[in-house]
């Protein structure tokens, strides 16, 4: 066997078999059950890395902002560190000093790294804020909506009420009905941001049926959870979930059947919103017959399901899906309401759950602190902000005003833009807008391992290196792993720390930005502030010879046992909620005072811009859902196997109910053509009758490959969606609201060109 080394990720803990500089075995780690395949990622050496700092030809031969419709296009010349790291820094005190650092775009996003010294995004951070700021981000893409309402009907940050969460111990022990919306797909419990553990999410979920909780699955696909345990499955229409959830509310209002001793203790706002539900205030009975109509499902079922739930003990969960959507924000507003209604929240196995389903972490319990990462000074308090999904307008709107979360602001004229650790050509909305808009600023920097579609379509690319290239320390839930250099990396790949501190030294702050350490020295003193606060963590030295430690609070299987608001319910005047009521707010005085039409002050059903059976439906009748894949971590290494493995006539799968398939045509394994009025792309074609008939299923990632009319040949589904906020309260992204019309593809099958290197020249004279 050769040399043996550690590491973690973002999809969980392995062990790294490498001889003679090559990765020749990825091992699941010996105490992980359930490793994620996405590991065997690192076996490929692939022909798509960067291996010299490269910078495109108009650019470098021409100056800033000199042919822009070229990024993508034009071929790359290689040139020395040296070279790179002037002509970068050069350009950055040149846009500093003409047009001052709002000018700056660098709210880098994505999964870069697990790690706590080499996460990308953080360390571009800590130097930019040193030189003078930038125009910066706030939010998510993955739960934007849900990170801007919670804190106003719960009083807390979101991420704080997903730590605080109910844990699967009490799960299996306590609750009957376990109701989903928004799925609760075990692919998606492999990983976790920041590090994934062990993964146990798939024996809890077992462990919890064999003692008798029902798991009930409410969205458009049957298999969006684990199919190794006996679940129910309600279909309903994408995007119609507060529309069912109102229903149930107005069940239980008319059949006497809310807890009143409840809402009355622990709900503000109870009997206004109760007005919206029963129609007093409006005029429109959210009645089960009036859902119906909505939702797809019948009156009858809508009815049952709702007594049920008074019944038994429920916990209701909301995914991330739900919220990403049109009005996302109500999901989990209404969702809670309904929990309300119910009364259980407080109780072990009730009330409201967020978000089972969505990353591996969650259910695990509160238990031990973050190990810090290196420190990043504060934003200077004039910086602008805007909701991380509106990135395309602000470099494509200079001066356009907007709103977000009670604030207004105006966009600033964008003139560079630094990205590191991400890939806003995967995440981003409505491509072809973000392609066009990609031309507005004068200088785009990218910091990237391979060409991916950003790094084709950026001026300077600095290559960087992979996790298994370089030492670092990160944690999980139960888990804190050293992650140790396997193999050297290829070509003069650098890690981002040492690119960064190569730019810090053009502005002399090369000892500031490093505090006189290297990475590796960084490695260390993060380990040793860790066991400063952990007396029970071994030397380094003993850290480092076992290559990971173990949380002693957590049990054997990665779960510290915990029920959300239990201390609230027990008694809310000496434990209130952070809201101004200290209660479980169901009507907002604060939100009120915005006066947005997109976001009343309490859980609402608003018609979104487009569903099936309503806006669009008579154009595109199908209903495009665009979720995580189960063969890589977004877009990351799309170009190896696993994920080249999944693929169908060489392009990512679309699954298509085989009645809408042969209404169309199609038979397993064509090429099809999904499309609507915001773009078109290419997909193999999987009939599978676990989707409902007017739904078809796109996972995000395959990298963007568009041909000269912008239809994407790998199939990324984020040339169909609509580039719009959630709401003016979040302005989250709203992808999962997308109509489609799919057709058998006719003619020469175009060849995918995604997965090819760029054209590199040499310099002219």
């Amino acid at each position: 066997m050769g040399k043996i080394t550690s590491l973690g990720t973002h999809f969980g803990p392995y062990l790294i078999e490498s001889e003679n500089n090559e990765v020749v075995a990825v091992h699941g780690h010996e105490l992980d059950p359930n490793p994620s395949g996405i590991g065997q990622a690192y076996l490929h050496r692939s022909e798509l890395r960067v291996l010299k700092p490269s910078v495109r030809r108009s650019w470098l031969e021409q100056g800033p902002g000199e042919r822009t419709d070229q990024r993508g296009r034009e071929p790359f010349v290689e040139v020395t560190w040296d070279e790179a790291v002037n002509l970068a820094s050069g350009e950055l005190k040149r846009i500093y000093g003409s047009f001052g650092p709002d000018a700056l775009f660098a709210g880098s996003y994505g999964w870069g790294s697990s790690g706590r010294v080499h996460a990308p995004s953080a360390l571009l951070f800590r130097l930019l804020r040193m030189c003078g700021g930038y125009t910066d981000v706030w939010g998510t893409y993955s739960s934007s909506a849900a990170e801007a309402i919670v804190p106003y009907f719960l009083g807390m940050r979101y991420h704080s009420a997903i730590g605080r969460g109910t844990s699967w111990s009490v799960i299996e022990k306590h609750t009957d009905l376990f109701v989903s919306f928004g799925g609760l797909r075990r692919s998606n419990t492999e990983v976790t941001y920041g590090g994934q553990g062990t993964h146990h999410t798939e024996d809890w979920m077992k462990s919890a049926a064999q003692n008798g909780t029902e798991f009930l699955n409410i969205g458009p696909l049957r298999d969006d959870i684990d199919l190794g345990i006996q679940s129910r499955w309600q279909p309903i229409k994408p995007g119609t979930d507060v529309a069912l959830m109102l229903a149930c509310i107005y069940v239980l209002i008319t059949n006497e059947s809310v807890d009143q001793e409840f809402v009355e203790k622990y709900v503000h706002g109870w009997d206004r919103f109760s007005r919206y539900v029963t129609g007093e205030s409006d005029g429109v009975p959210k009645s089960a017959s009036w859902a119906s109509s909505i939702t797809g499902i019948d009156a009858l079922v809508i009815e049952n399901l709702a007594i049920e739930m008074s019944r038994r003990r429920t916990l209701i969960n909301l995914g991330l899906s739900v919220q990403r959507a049109d009005h996302g924000e109500q999901s989990y507003w209404a969702a809670t309401a309904l929990a309300c209604a119910l009364g259980q929240i407080g109780r072990p196995g009730g009330g409201i759950a967020f978000p089972f389903g969505a990353q591996g972490n969650v259910g695990a319990g509160q238990v031990r602190k973050r190990v810090p990462g290196i420190p990043i000074p504060p934003r200077p308090s004039n910086s602008p902000v805007i909701s991380v999904s509106r990135f395309r307008e602000l470099i494509d709107q200079p001066g356009e005003t907007f709103n977000c979360n009670g604030e207004t602001g105006e966009f600033p004229d964008i003139k560079m833009v630094w990205w590191a650790g991400g890939n806003p050509f995967h995440h981003h909305q409505n491509l072809s807008q973000l392609e066009s808009a990609w031309q507005r600023p004068q200088t785009i920097i990218v910091q990237e391992p391979f060409w991916t579609p950003t790094a084709r379509r950026a001026d300077i690319v600095f290559p960087t290196t992979i996790p298994i290239e370089r030492n670092d320390i990160g944690g999980a839930e139960n888990l804190l792993i050293s992650h140790a250099r396997a193999v050297d990396p290829p070509g003069e790949a650098l890690d981002d720390y040492e690119i960064l501190a190569k730019v810090a030294e053009r502005f002399e702050l090369r000892e500031k930005f490093t505090e006189g350490r290297t990475a590796d020295e960084w490695v260390k003193v993060l380990y040793d502030l860790f066991r400063v606060e952990n007396d029970w963590a071994p030397k380094f030295e003993d850290f480092l010879e076992a290559g990971y430690l173990r949380y002693p609070e957590m049990s054997d299987m990665g779960v510290n046992e915990q029920v959300f608001l239990e201390e609230f319910r027990f008694d809310p005047r000496k434990n209130p909620l952070g809201t101004p009521s200290g209660k479980i707010e169901l009507w907002s005085e604060q939100i009120a005072a915005f006066e947005y039409e997109d976001c009343p002050p309490h859980p609402a059903w608003l018609e979104p811009y487009e569903r099936l059976g309503g806006a669009g439906s008579d154009r595109w009748p199908l209903h495009l859902i665009s979720n995580q894949p189960s063969v890589r971590l977004h877009s990351q290494y799309d170009h190896t196997q696993p994920s080249t493995g999944s693929k169908v006539a060489g392009r990512e799968p679309v699954r298509i109910h085989p009645d809408a398939a042969e209404a169309r045509g199609i038979v397993d394994g064509d090429v099809v053509r999904l499309f609507n009025d915001r773009g078109s792309c290419l997909a193999g074609a999987v009939l599978d009758n676990a989707l409902m008939h007017e739904v078809v299923q796109l996972s995000t990632g395959a990298w963007y490959d568009p041909d000269s009319n912008g239809m994407c040949r790998a199939g990324n589904p984020n040339v169909l969606t609509f580039d719009k906020g959630t709401s003016q309260l979040a302005q989250g992204p709203s992808s999962h609201t997308c109509l489609v019309e799919v057709e058998r593809f006719e003619g020469v099958i175009p060849r995918v060109e995604a997965y090819d290197p760029p054209e590199f020249v040499t310099r002219q004279q």
